[in-house]
């Protein structure tokens, strides 16, 4: 297994692949809230178990502060440490471009989001008619 990211078309067109399962297909989230206007402008990680995509998320920058979105693992391979996979290499990159980052997780995951070090910075709030709150995490940034 192995993660790659990058801005090309063909990493991003995996990366929904994993998005639609999980997101669209299993959670019910619509096509035109999941793909948005920041698609083309978000660094796509993907992890690949040989060429399969299993895992995604993506990076964006927003007044110096790392934004992580769309983290998500199928079904099949959950429970084997690849969304903590996936959040690592997210960080990783993370750490070359800024010293904070946030994200908006999806109650259900909040602590597993904990376990890496975020911290609850608001109440719940509905995002894809899902409950969501937003997280911080201080990183070291790499000199």
């Amino acid at each position: 297994m192995y993660v790659k990211y990058g801005q090309d078309e063909a990493l991003w067109r995996d990366a929904l692949i994993v998005r639609r399962a999980v997101f669209i297909d299993e959670q019910g989230v619509s096509e035109e809230e999941e793909i948005d206007a920041f698609e083309q402008t978000s660094i796509h990680f993907v992890l690949y178990d040989d060429d399969k995509p299993i895992a995604a998320g993506r990076f964006r920058t927003i007044d110096d502060v790392g934004k992580i979105e769309r983290i998500c693992v199928l079904p099949s391979y959950r429970g084997r440490g690849l969304g903590k996979r996936i959040m690592e290499a997210i960080e990783q990159y993370a750490k070359q471009h800024v010293t904070k980052v946030k994200l908006n997780a999806q109650t259900r995951a909040e602590p597993f989001y904990k376990q890496l070090g975020y911290e609850t910075v608001s109440g719940v709030f509905l995002d894809a008619g899902i409950p969501h709150v937003t997280m911080v995490k201080a990183i070291n940034m790499r000199s």
